[in-house]
């Protein structure tokens, strides 16, 4: 939004939210305007003997800024009060019958109550109340050049005028208080919303320290120590330990972060760099000595800290998927670069096959599991602007494909 628009001010009612509440101030000065031009100019000059000119001039003087009052009362009030004191004024001039109603005849008044009233829903009470002040000065100082006599009829410009400014702003500050208490719910339903999210992520922070944190834990302890209590353990198993020990370190250490993500609501990522392209070697690596031999087929790309990191997680899940239900299967992993694409553009191609394991499992390796793994996978992809394509091969076999952009979306 430029400056301009910003000190642009607003039409009455323009909040409003109903169409026809916004369109009402418009359409009620433009009626008021039609009506009180040519009613002004036949009875200034018929009934009061003004000189047509004249007349005409004070017409659209007093019922043309009724228009501008929509969307600046205050500078149009300026130009009407100016306009009827002229006009006052300017009868002064003529003989008209004593019947007939001075300073300010019927349609002066008419036209400067809906201007008072749009005043009241405009400005604040003390611009009120100096515009009722003026209003007033100018009908009693008025009064002392009456050509014939100031009595209760001629108070009526200062009593209307104050009655409609007296209206307007108690309709103004009762939007006013009915606006803030909206506000004020809203912030409170976000709020509560907040405090909801706060208390769900300590929840689960504290289950992911209690349970998993306290298993993983265990696990690092008896792996390690698995060559002391154990004698004469195999160098192969004993590498085997070890490498189950690096692996539940690792994990212990990317649950640390996360249950610091979780305890820090201040926090929009982790605490740490997080895994990319070049990790899915060493994630390989480690895997490939628990399920036998993975062929690994790097890709050498700039991407993004995002798409890199949902290779990283993508690859992970899958080779997790098949440790736990197609163990000792032929894996491969390969991540290429597709060619460009006229509609997106170049794209990380991540690609992770299984054959069928060899021997069938009576069940998964881990019972119970959630179902979330191609879930989670499908959401990273989303989040990135990419595709995924996942299912089982006629031999028995698994693939997971995901297609990224170089670059995350914006």
């Amino acid at each position: 939004m430029t400056p301009v628009e910003e000190e642009r001010p607003r039409a009455l009612l323009a909040g409003a939210s109903r169409p026809w509440v916004r369109v009402l101030p418009w359409a009620l000065a433009f009626v008021l305007c039609v009506a009180l031009l040519p009613t002004t100019i036949v009875v200034l000059t018929a009934d009061y003997g003004l000189n047509g000119g004249v007349a005409g001039g004070l017409a659209v003087a007093q019922a043309a800024p009724l228009l501008l009052a929509v969307v600046r009362p205050l500078q149009a009030w300026c130009v009407v009060f100016v306009a009827d004191v002229a006009g006052a004024l300017a009868l002064l001039a003529v003989d008209f019958e004593e019947r007939l109603l001075w300073p300010f005849p019927p349609m002066e008044l008419v036209g400067y109550v809906a201007l008072c009233l749009a005043l009241g829903l405009r400005e604040r009470r003390r611009t009120l109340v100096l515009v009722w002040l003026a209003t007033a000065g100018a009908n009693v100082g008025l009064g002392f050049v009456a050509p014939h006599g100031f009595g209760a009829e001629e108070s009526l410009f200062t009593i209307l005028g104050g009655v409609a400014l007296l209206l307007g702003g108690v309709l103004r500050e009762r939007y006013e208080v009915q606006r803030r208490l909206v506000e004020q719910e809203t912030i409170s339903e976000a709020e509560r919303g907040r405090r909801t999210l706060l208390e769900e992520r300590a929840r689960i922070a504290r289950e992911l320290h209690d349970v998993v944190a306290h298993h993983m834990s265990v696990i690092t302890v008896q792996a390690d120590t698995a060559e002391y209590r154990l004698d004469r353990l195999p160098p192969d198993v004993r590498e085997e330990f070890t490498s189950i020990a690096a692996t539940a370190r690792e994990s212990l250490g990317e649950m640390r972060r996360l249950l610091g993500v979780l305890r820090n609501e201040e926090a929009h990522g982790e605490l740490v760099p997080q895994p990319g392209l070049t990790q899915i070697g060493q994630l390989v690596e480690a895997t490939a000595r628990t399920v036998g031999p993975v062929e690994f087929t790097p890709c050498d790309v700039e991407v993004s800290e995002a798409v890199g990191l949902s290779a990283y997680r993508i690859v992970q899940e899958a080779l997790a998927n098949i440790v736990r239900h197609a163990p000792g299967a032929r894996t491969q992993v390969s991540l290429s670069v597709t060619e460009p694409d006229p509609r997106c553009g170049a794209r990380l191609t991540v690609l992770v096959v299984n054959g069928p394991p060899p021997q069938p499992p009576d069940g998964p390796l881990e019972a119970g599991g959630t179902g979330h793994g191609l879930v989670g996978m499908r959401e990273r992809v989303r989040l990135v602007g990419g595709s995924l394509d996942t299912g089982p091969l006629p031999d028995g076999g698994f693939r997971v494909a995901a297609r990224l952009p170089l670059n995350s979306l914006d």
